[in-house]
């Protein structure tokens, strides 16, 4: 896939064109044609490729926006980047936008990984301990990995905390080839 420069440009003129208080159902209907994207390869390759008649693509981002019940700033924003030729960068555009939109809200977003779910006894506990950590109010995303073995990995923005059990044996198997 090829990525267009200015991702954070365009994060930046969707948080300021649309209502703070619609910046999250926004992010949500984005998502929802990054899914559609992601699933639907023909689609994907309509709303990207040039050779389709352009007041087409805009009729189905148009559909798309109406079913989603996106709000028409939503909707304008999608033809934008058509037009932008960078609806193709999409994913990494919503990435952007939802770091944005948690740092307006001073917040932060922490991807929990581990061999297995969370137990709901934890999970509290974790937020508090992470909000300690960063000094802001923390958005948690489980995700299970077996591979760990255990322990978790837990990832806030470029900040990677690694206390599994796959992790300390990759530091002891780096130690022994470096003697």
């Amino acid at each position: 896939m090829k990525t267009v420069k200015g991702v954070k440009k365009y994060a930046k003129k969707f948080v300021l064109n649309v209502k703070k208080t619609e910046i999250a159902k926004g992010i949500e209907q984005l998502e929802a044609v990054v899914r559609l994207m992601n699933e639907n390869r023909d689609f994907r390759t309509f709303i990207v490729c040039p050779a389709f008649d352009k007041a087409e693509v805009k009729k189905a981002l148009s559909f798309i926006s109406k079913k989603t019940k996106a709000p028409a700033k939503v909707a304008k924003y999608l033809e934008y980047l058509y037009d932008e030729k960078a609806l193709g960068s999409l994913p990494q555009i919503v990435d952007a936008i939802n770091a944005l939109y948690l740092e307006i809200q001073k917040r932060s977003k922490a991807i929990v990984t581990s061999p297995r779910p969370v137990a709901k006894k934890y999970e509290a506990e974790l937020k508090r301990s992470l909000k300690k950590v960063t000094g802001r109010d923390i958005d948690i995303e489980y995700v299970v990995d077996p591979s760990l073995l255990g322990g978790v990995r837990i990832r806030i923005g470029s900040t990677m905390y690694d206390s599994s059990i796959k992790g300390q044996l990759g530091l002891l198997r780096d130690k022994f080839i470096e003697g």
